[in-house]
This record gives structure tokens, C-alpha cells and sequence, in this order.
């Protein structure tokens, strides 16, 4: 079914289910290429693209550990309904080709 998806659409139904994943607790880059499938450069990118949603997601180190250990976190959706996000996070899945995470 994602091969029906312009690269448009399919940017934005990542970013989107990237969003809400981070929002249920998928809060790291390998958790999300766990959950998804999705190499990792292509998680990444989908993170940083948040703020051309107007997504705030800011990445919280874990006290007294490394620079790169944390987890992300959602700290505004701007524009975007989270409960619509949620409500079509199976459509999105499906449609991104993702496996149930």
C-alpha cells in the first residue's frame, strides 16, 4: 500500500507516526527502527523534521550518563490534533508499510 503514497504524503504520515510513537513511548532511535523498521539515518531525519510540523521534540539526557543517552520527548504538537494522530495510527502504520510496533 505505500507505494500508492506520493513522497509528500508518505513524508508527512512518518512524521506524524514518528510523533506519536515518541508520544507513547518509543523514545529512542533504536527503539523506533525496532518498532518500524525504518534505518536508522531515516529515524533521525524524521526526528529533526518535526519542527517543519511545528512538533516540538526535544531529546532529554539521562542524569549522570553519556551525551547520547536519553530519550526523546514531545513537548508540543503546534498545529497537529494528537488525539486525531493516535486515532489513525493503525491507518498511518499500514499505509507506511510498518509492522504492527
Amino acid at each position: 500500500m505505500s507505494a500508492s503514497l506520493s513522497k509528500t504524503k508518505s513524508s508527512f504520515y512518518r512524521r506524524l507516526y514518528v510523533a506519536y510513537l515518541i508520544d507513547q513511548g518509543v523514545t529512542s532511535v533504536p527503539a523506533l527502527m525496532e518498532t518500524t523498521g525504518m534505518p536508522r539515518r531515516t529515524a533521525q531525519d524524521t526526528i529533526s523534521s518535526l519542527a517543519e510540523l511545528d512538533i516540538e521534540c526535544v531529546f532529554q539526557n539521562n542524569a549522570g550518563e553519556r551525551h547520547n543517552s536519553g530519550r526523546y520527548q514531545i513537548v508540543s504538537w503546534g498545529p497537529i490534533d494528537p488525539q486525531w494522530v493516535s486515532q489513525q495510527a493503525a491507518r498511518l502504520r499500514t499505509a507506511l508499510g510498518y509492522d504492527a510496533g
